[in-house]
């Protein structure tokens, strides 16, 4: 575990009155309206004290005496009082919590969220200096990871309370280029050491990740996944074997529907049982899918009728035969294999390496969406029929979050509805979502709003960045001015899994702890020649075999 404030460079003992650098002149619920004095801020630029030093700039904390407290507010923009000669600047905070205050001293004791007594028009307000910051950032009761530094201050430690982050959902979002895969990596990796006995499940659809946690992580993929088929539910074998269109899909469905029931019904298990539905996980042999439909299919009256059977005849043997659904339809995967199966991707036990990394950039794009809504329904599901004395935290990452959780997903589609559920219900059942994402604009925003902590790095696109607005917690919204004005590296932190919301650098990530993310260098790339054909031929023997 860090330690969540590191050894300070600058004294604690502020004094009590100086330095003031403006008067607070109205006050309504969470924000006020204040004036600051023009020289007292430009006084403070020069000061060794970095926080000191940027006093009164946009997104910078400030605060405010009433008797024996003082209030916290974050400035949010700044413009010329109009109603006086150019030595006033006019602005808005939004008011973040309170502190103690000493009565000899003036020292900022014990910061806590929320406002309790508001000062009145005329308070004094003062800047705040790098050990103050140090203070209100501070996690000492609290079991924290660190993630990086607050900006500007040079020493004191972003952290990130795990208990809050994991149990309430959390939502990276970046656009591309900005550090965000690898952020995604250092805060599991800071997870990971805090918690080897832990249990983290990471879709990773570009195969980025593999390589980033090589000691403490398992990697799946299409060649050691070996995901039984039988463990879909119907509504995922409809997504996968129904291909007719909207008119003829409900009867495919229905015919489906029996067929699938009696193929189950026909494993031993199923008689231990008192009820068993098309749903429930019980193996069954695809043979005896195709046989079943065959013998449907010769009690029809007109041959006409009979193009629904042969539509998903069709489709099974399809799937069947070609090698790229060995992974999900191998004749090997029918025996029952639900218990390890889940064990081994929930790392349960962990033995030390916590996170699984479920490759899916080899699974072919028509099932992709289907694995991961299976996956996610089982480590949901197991939760929910996990006995409370037994029941584990499981945190899911979604990398590329808008593939699957997009906006109307619960309508649309079976990972859509999953995931919605665990957004809304999983913290109930100790499964946690963390959402990473470069188009917050194509989440659904239902989904987006569970989260409970926000990590929001730059984001170029309006549409993204309202929609990140609308779903920032209480407290943040005044720094997403900011947001595209961030540096690479650099994120806005605001919600349940931080005390207060900042603006942090993340720390710099090992070499051999990152993904395989970084762009590629064109220009380095194009100066030197290519083998030819030879790599094409090695190429296209890749592409048949699907990497095998």
């Amino acid at each position: 575990m860090f330690s969540p404030s590191p050894a300070l460079e600058y004294p604690a003992s502020p004094v009590p009155e100086a330095p003031v650098i403006g008067w607070l002149l109205g006050i309504a619920g969470s924000s006020g309206r204040i004036v600051l004095d023009r020289e007292a801020v430009e006084a403070l630029a020069g000061h060794a004290d970095p926080v000191l030093a940027a006093a009164g700039q946009v997104a910078m904390p400030v605060k405010i005496r009433r008797d024996d407290r003082w209030i916290i507010g974050s400035i949010r923009a700044l413009s010329l009082d109009p109603s006086s000669d150019a030595a006033a600047i006019a602005t808005e905070i939004d008011l973040m919590g309170e502190a103690m205050r000493h009565a000899e001293t003036g020292e900022m004791l014990g910061f806590r969220r929320g406002v309790t007594s508001y000062p009145l028009p005329g308070a004094t307000i003062h800047a705040i200096s790098n050990a103050e910051l140090a203070g209100i950032h501070a996690n000492t009761d609290i079991t924290t990871v660190r993630i990086g530094t607050v900006h500007p201050a040079r020493s004191v430690a972003a952290t990130l309370a795990i208990d809050a982050l994991l149990g309430r959902h959390f939502a990276l979002l970046g656009s591309t280029g900005t550090g965000k895969s690898t952020a995604t990596a250092m805060i599991l990796h800071r997870i990971c050491d805090l918690a080897p006995q832990g249990h983290i499940v990471m879709i990773d659809p570009h195969g980025e990740y593999g390589s980033a946690f090589p000691d403490s992580g398992a990697v799946h993929d299409v060649g050691n996944l070996r995901m039984p088929y039988w463990l879909m539910n119907f509504e995922e074998h409809c997504e996968i074997l129904l291909t007719a269109g909207p008119a003829d899909r409900q009867g495919d469905a229905d015919i489906l529907a029996r067929c699938l029931l009696a193929a189950r019904m026909r494993n031993r298990a199923a008689q231990e049982l008192p009820r068993v539905t098309v749903d429930t996980p019980i193996p069954y042999l695809l043979s005896d899918l195709t046989s079943l439909l065959a013998q449907e299919m010769s009690k029809l009256e007109r041959a006409g009728d009979s193009a629904p059977y042969l539509r998903l005849k069709t489709k099974i043997d399809e799937l069947k035969g070609d090698p790229r659904y060995a992974f999900l339809f191998s004749g090997m995967l029918v025996a029952d294999t639900m218990a390890s199966f889940l064990s081994r991707i929930l790392r349960m036990p962990s033995g030390g390496r916590p996170i699984s990394i479920i490759d899916v950039s080899g699974v072919p794009s028509d099932v992709t969406s289907v694995v991961v809504a299976v996956l996610a329904r089982m480590i949901f599901d197991h939760a929910i029929w996990s006995p409370p004395e037994e029941r584990r935290p499981v945190l899911m990452v979604c990398e590329e979050a808008h593939r699957y959780i997009p906006a109307r997903a619960e309508q649309e589609s079976a990972v859509g509805r999953v995931l919605s559920r665990i957004a809304k219900e999983g913290r109930k059942y100790g499964v946690s979502l963390g959402l990473v994402t470069q188009r917050p604009s194509d989440l659904s925003e239902s989904v987006l709003s569970q989260c409970g902590t926000i990590i929001a790095m730059r984001l170029n696109n309006e549409r993204d960045q309202a929609m990140v607005r609308a779903a920032m917690p209480e407290g943040g919204r005044g720094l997403l001015d900011t947001i595209s004005a961030l540096r690479n590296r650099e994120a806005i932190l605001s919600g349940e899994g931080v005390t207060f919301p900042m603006r942090a650098s993340f720390d710099t990530l090992e070499e051999g702890k990152r993904p395989a993310s970084n762009d590629m260098r064109i220009s380095a790339t194009w100066a030197i020649p290519a083998r030819g054909e030879a790599a094409v031929a090695d190429t296209v023997a890749r592409w048949r075999t699907a990497g095998k």
